[in-house]
């Protein structure tokens, strides 16, 4: 199987070598467990060292303050942009129309993106914001499900980012993604320990463990030898 190098150290050896190639995979955890740090890592790796586009897009961060999350390690993120090979795009949208209507809209400028850059790697950051407009869970898990499927057809190896009550059994925001998912990565911080856990990935004899984790001067480095117990994790 053709696989993607996620670009974060440690991770690939606890996934047979990286991603399924265009598979979408869920990236969970509580606050400050480090998923845009990850999905960053995914975008701006890809395209530094392996030549493919990335495209990361954010519900409701302000660019602005993804640019510097990524620079903050030193990264030269605008010779890439400049390059035309790294994206980062927010939605639009407004809650005083029609929701629905408006991530369809949305949809249709994303695969135009892609299709433009020859995107490889996307990130979508976070699936949990679609709260902020709507407020019925049933409403939200029909629209997850066509967003996921429709992100599907656009042919990227993709990261779907879902923020959780970082509790150990919590891998979705409402309980689809993680099943819409090709598979899920679980981020926990329980201090003074930072793990991760695969929870699954298709077609991969993953690592069944947690590992742990720390975030250095060059980002995320997963010790794929060392593990933590499941009770630690609270």
């Amino acid at each position: 199987m053709d696989r993607t190098n996620s670009g974060v150290s440690g991770l690939d050896e606890l996934i047979e070598g990286g991603f399924p190639r265009d598979s979408t995979v869920l990236i969970s955890g509580g606050s400050g467990t480090c998923k845009t740090i990850l999905a960053s890592t995914f975008i701006y790796i890809g395209a530094k060292d392996f030549n493919e586009p990335g495209l990361y897009v954010s519900i409701e961060e302000n660019v602005k303050n993804i640019e510097w999350n990524i620079e903050n390690f030193g990264w030269d993120l605008k010779r890439l942009q400049d390059k035309n090979m790294v994206k980062i795009y927010k939605l639009n949208l407004n809650s005083e129309e029609n929701i629905e209507m408006q991530i369809k809209a949305e949809l249709k400028a994303i695969s135009k993106i892609v299709q433009q850059m020859n995107v490889k790697r996307l990130v979508v950051d976070s699936t949990t914001a679609f709260a902020v407009w709507i407020q019925e869970t049933g409403k939200i898990r029909s629209l997850l499900y066509e967003f996921t499927d429709e992100l599907k057809k656009l042919g990227c190896t993709t990261l779907l980012i879902a923020e959780t009550r970082g509790r150990r059994n919590d891998f979705s925001a409402f309980g689809v993604e993680e099943f819409v998912a090709d598979g899920v990565i679980a981020l926990y911080f329980s201090p003074p320990n930072r793990s991760v856990f695969v929870r699954k990935m298709r077609a991969t004899n993953h690592s069944k463990n947690v590992h742990p984790f720390e975030i250095t001067s060059k980002g995320i480095q997963i010790n794929p030898r060392d593990k933590i117990m499941w009770e630690a994790i609270k």
